[in-house]
């Protein structure tokens, strides 16, 4: 089986995009292009934890309400939510309503303020986990990684939940620290490219 398919354009795609027409438009122009915004890869965490036992498609299509939920993944805001925001959160029937995944969410913008005290930047932090170039499998062969390992196991230590091996390996694919477009996809190049181009954010200690 190929691991491409044709595109609205004839051009070929990574094969999951034929899952849902609307995957194409992620899949083109966010799926692995490199992201140092510390509020998209704190949306990203959190949105890989909701996903969790659940698929792609239900969670994106409900993005832009767990963006309205959670003021936009601002993490001091997030913080700040009371046992009362999570009974409310609950009774939102435009968001996955998970008491533990909700709660990871608050839990974890707590850890994400820490974090960000001691390193400048959620950015610096995630891009230090960046796996070189002959520690890669090859593309959409694994679930899991050294890195996200590592990553995963290092969150854990600081608090984080719901941040386990395979969800943080989703994180990785979709932040553009690793390039997993499949061979012969023609966002491979364009997502090589910009990785090329991009300057990876150091923390304050580097």
């Amino acid at each position: 089986m190929s691991a491409t398919i044709p595109g609205p354009d004839g051009r070929p795609r990574c094969r999951w995009c034929a899952a849902a027409p609307e995957f194409f438009a992620y899949h083109d122009t966010e799926w692995g292009f490199p992201v140092d915004d510390d509020r998209r890869l704190f949306e990203k965490l959190c949105l890989e934890g909701f996903q969790s036992g659940l698929s792609w498609r239900t969670i994106l299509a409900k993005r832009e309400n767990f963006r309205a939920a959670f003021h936009g993944f601002d993490v001091e805001r997030i913080a700040a939510f009371t046992q009362a925001d999570v009974e409310r959160l609950l009774k939102n029937e435009g968001i996955v309503r998970h008491r533990g995944k909700i709660e990871a969410v608050v839990n974890n913008a707590r850890r994400a303020r820490d974090l960000v005290a001691q390193e400048g930047s959620l950015a610096a932090y995630v891009w230090r986990f960046e796996p070189l170039a002959d520690e890669r499998a090859p593309p959409q062969t694994a679930s899991t990684s050294a890195a996200s390992i590592a990553l995963s196991k290092d969150l854990k230590k600081r608090g984080w939940s719901f941040v386990g091996p395979t969800t943080v390996h989703a994180f990785l694919q979709a932040m553009g620290l690793i390039n997993d477009h499949a061979e012969g996809c023609a966002m491979r190049d364009e997502v090589e490219r910009a990785r090329a181009a991009f300057q990876r954010p150091r923390s304050r200690s580097a």
